[in-house]
């Protein structure tokens, strides 16, 4: 991208709408309630021909710096500092505040250019408004709706203006392209065993109730704090990512929303940030789900997981807050009694005691999921899958029923990511659950393949002679 833009303004301007029309996608929660942004989210901007960085803020309020919209006036500030350029959007139906007024003055105070953008101006009476931003000393107000739509030439004019048309359209060598492989192919070689990538970017998502620590341990990995946290539950609402390297991999990493019981959501808005917070993780592929390890395993805790091992991601456990635990040797040995007893689909599942707020434990809950990733993308090769569905076969042969012995012919794998199989069979619809069960703990034990979700699949060959009539 060749330059970032801030979008900036006070509550309920509809800054996140804009920020949706301008990546293409409704990324950026958008409620009627004012304030419903607090951290910022960066995105990919595409505007007639026009492409940059595009970052979403909360509005910003005159506050105390240690209150909630004090933290995040300090996100918006940070962001605007990082900018190239801002976008500060009034509202010209409802016109200009004093806020308007003291905001256009910080951003005078930056010295870097400024689009003043007067949104919602096809609404009926809105002239007076889109008139009143003239008084703000910062040039020509663009009129726009991004709601509509309407005025995005006028926007995408404004902003070539302020940045200037050398960063606005810089030429191909200044353009570094480069090829991204994002398929998750399932192609290859059957008989093959594929290595394991140790460059692919890896995303995860970083999920549990509210005030478990989600966001301050994001903070901690990057080393700043991108992130608003706070003692106060449910601060973040929408999804953010954020990259950074480890070990030289390149990690993003998505904050998500605390997910509360299902009865517990009522609100609009919640609902809202907890869909936004599910989309998160399918979109992972390594899911860390954060325990409060003072208040561990409470009943929503158990379903985050069973939701992300049937979603079909690989998942990691955190014990947060391990710097509050006293007898930590009694503890952690509860801790793992409770893993092994409460979640035996999850059967070898790693667990990281973690303190986000000192950075204790942070490189070995990295590297179980750069080892969770490694397993939940394995390959195996359907050569050993039978010598080893044979072996399994003699230890503990398929039940009969009805007199007739079920028998498992051949075993391939079908795709990895989380790894699933293929068993062609006799009668697959009379095999009992047991036996799946059994098959499935035999593979995480012979091919080292903890905790990731294992599917199999059984398929029966068709009869060519089923509903044919029998000759007398």
């Amino acid at each position: 991208m060749s330059f970032t833009v801030a979008i900036v303004g006070r509550p309920n301007v509809g800054k996140s709408t804009l920020f949706n029309r301008l990546v293409g996608k409704k990324l950026a929660l958008v409620d009627d309630t004012p304030g419903v942004t607090r951290d910022r989210r960066p995105g990919d901007a595409r505007l007639m021909g026009l492409t940059f960085t595009i970052i979403d803020t909360a509005g910003l309020e005159e506050a105390d710096a240690e209150s909630l919209q004090g933290r995040m006036r300090a996100q918006t500030e940070a962001a605007i500092d990082e900018a190239d350029l801002s976008l500060f959007v009034v509202d010209a139906k409802s016109g200009l505040t004093p806020v308007d007024t003291a905001l256009a003055e910080m951003l005078r105070r930056r010295g870097k250019p400024v689009v003043l953008v007067a949104n919602k101006s096809e609404a009926r009476g809105s002239d007076s408004g889109f008139y009143d931003a003239y008084t703000l000393g910062l040039g020509e107000p663009t009129p726009i709706s991004a709601e509509h739509g309407q005025g995005m030439i006028d926007l995408r004019d404004a902003i070539v203006a302020a940045i200037g048309e050398d960063r606005a359209y810089p030429t191909k060598e200044d353009v570094a392209v480069t090829n991204v492989d994002v398929s998750d192919s399932e192609g290859g070689d059957e008989d093959e065993e594929p290595a394991y990538d140790e460059t692919k970017p890896l995303r995860v998502a970083i999920v549990g109730r509210p005030n478990a620590g989600k966001s301050t341990l994001i903070n901690r990995f990057l080393g700043e704090d991108r992130l608003l946290t706070g003692p106060e539950a449910g601060i973040t609402r929408d999804s953010i990512s954020v990259e950074w390297d480890w070990r030289g991999r390149t990690i993003k990493m998505f904050d998500t929303a605390g997910m509360r019981r299902k009865a517990r959501v009522t609100e609009k808005l919640e609902k809202l940030s907890v869909a936004d917070a599910l989309r998160a993780i399918r979109f992972a592929e390594t899911v860390v789900i954060v325990f409060d390890a003072t208040i561990p395993f409470e009943k929503q805790d158990l379903q985050i997981v069973d939701l992300v091992l049937r979603e079909g991601r690989a998942a990691v456990l955190a014990f947060n807050k391990w710097d509050m635990i006293e007898d930590r040797q009694a503890v952690l040995a509860d801790l793992r009694e409770k893993t092994d007893r409460l979640l035996p689909q999850a059967r070898g599942i790693r667990a990281v005691p973690i303190s986000g707020q000192t950075g204790w434990g942070l490189d070995k809950l990295m590297q179980s999921i750069i080892d969770t990733d490694r397993v939940w993308n394995k390959r195996i090769s359907t050569a050993r899958l039978n010598r080893w569905l044979e072996t399994q076969q003699i230890q503990h042969p398929p039940p009969a029923v009805s007199g007739r012995r079920i028998k498992l012919k051949y075993m391939t794998q079908v795709k990895a990511r989380p790894p699933a199989f293929m068993i062609s069979c006799t009668r697959s619809d009379a095999l009992p659950e047991s036996y799946t069960r059994y098959l499935i703990n035999g593979l995480r034990a012979d091919f080292d393949m903890p905790s990731v979700p294992i599917r199999i699949h059984f398929r029966s060959a068709d009869n060519p002679f089923e509903g044919k009539k029998r000759r007398t």
